[in-house]
């Protein structure tokens, strides 16, 4: 089987290959190699892998083969435990060497994975894109997150928050959808092409909570620079 274009040549997606062959994990989750701290390994963790070349490798699919292990998904954490050199010692082999390009590496993977599932999720009706539109989900309660470019102007965004808050009184926890500003319009022309978009919105179901889960880890992975909006379109962006 090719190796996916993003993936070393030694990669493969084949599902057969157990996600792990991690010792000394808990049962039903895994251990961050930094903080120590176990989880379900979809709650906030990355798969890190060491090629035969010894360089290391992150393996959002879990399908890369041979010894794994993980780390929280956040890239002071990753940097952490480049510096403290702690792959080694988690993967057993004094070849596994990585790079501080890992870092970005892991971002761009993390940004590959969003957009491709947002291309997935438009197809599937659950992520619509225009002002109006997302306002009109939103209102509607139909809309899970909502997504803007970090130049979109102020006013589109201002309202799609009001909506957003005002939504928030009729939900039961009281809470406001997420929403995030990741990218540039510039950006998001690049990343997406003729599905690029100045405002957009996730809505419920699989493929909408997917682009969600994803924008989740982006925006934990990427941390306090992670230009994110909290409901004030007036504040800049980072």
């Amino acid at each position: 089987m090719n190796a996916a274009p993003d993936q070393p040549e030694w990669a493969t997606d084949d599902p057969s290959v157990p996600e792990d062959a991690d010792d000394d994990l808990p049962l039903n989750g895994r251990m961050c190699i930094v903080t120590r701290k176990s989880g379900p390994a979809d709650d906030g963790l990355i798969r890190f892998v060491a090629g035969p070349d010894g360089r290391v490798v992150a393996d959002l699919k879990r399908q890369l083969p041979g010894r794994g292990c993980w780390v929280t998904a956040e890239r002071a954490v990753l940097e952490t435990a480049i510096k403290r050199k702690l792959f080694a010692r988690a993967l057993k082999t004094a070849e596994a060497k990585p790079g501080p390009e890992l870092l970005d590496e892991v971002d761009r993977l993390l940004v590959q994975q969003l957009v491709g599932m947002m291309n997935m999720a438009r197809k599937a009706a659950q992520f619509i894109t225009g002002a109006s539109k997302v306002e009109q989900a939103v209102r509607g309660m139909a809309a899970i997150a909502t997504f803007h470019a970090s130049t979109a102007a102020p006013d589109g965004v201002r309202k799609i928050d009001q909506a957003r808050k005002a939504i928030s009184f009729a939900a039961d926890d009281g809470e406001q959808i997420p929403t995030f500003r990741f990218f540039t319009g510039e950006e998001l022309d690049t990343l997406l092409g003729s599905n690029s978009f100045i405002h957009a919105a996730a809505l419920a179901g699989q493929a909408g909570e997917g682009v969600v889960k994803r924008a989740n880890m982006l925006e934990r992975y990427r941390g306090e620079m992670s230009p994110r909006a909290f409901g004030d379109a007036s504040q800049p962006t980072s």
